[in-house]
């Protein structure tokens, strides 16, 4: 059987960021665009809330304190779970290439239409 990808009304998008003004705008746009959205302040943040296996994507932020984006994509790798992730940072040449880049700043549609592309793709 074939299962029909998330629709805007029942994905879960999880925004991890720092920042909290670029956090807050994230949600609000999401919010707008039909998605379900839980943010976080930090990679630690959104691994304790113990909801990884419930996002359908992460959008995040590369350079965060404590633990990157790219760490917290390498530690949902290593539990085995399959959340497709988006990163967003000022620094792009830091983000290996295979990985969904945006670059600050960046448009929101650019982002909605990476996160609609992100949800048709299999895990």
């Amino acid at each position: 059987m074939i299962q029909e990808p998330p629709s805007r009304h029942t994905a879960v998008i999880a925004v991890v960021d720092d920042d909290e003004s670029v956090r807050a705008a994230l949600e609000s746009l999401l919010r707008a665009s039909g998605y379900r959205v839980r943010s976080h302040s930090s990679a630690l943040d959104f691994l304790s809330a113990g909801e990884p296996g419930e996002v359908q994507c992460l959008v995040s932020d590369v350079q965060m304190p404590g633990m990157s984006g790219l760490q917290l994509h390498a530690r949902l790798i290593a539990m085995g779970l399959c959340v497709p992730v988006i990163f967003i940072t000022a620094y792009p040449e830091a983000v290996p290439v295979p990985l969904a880049c945006l670059s600050k700043p960046f448009d929101a549609e650019r982002l909605l239409a990476c996160i609609e592309s992100t949800l048709r793709q299999p895990c």
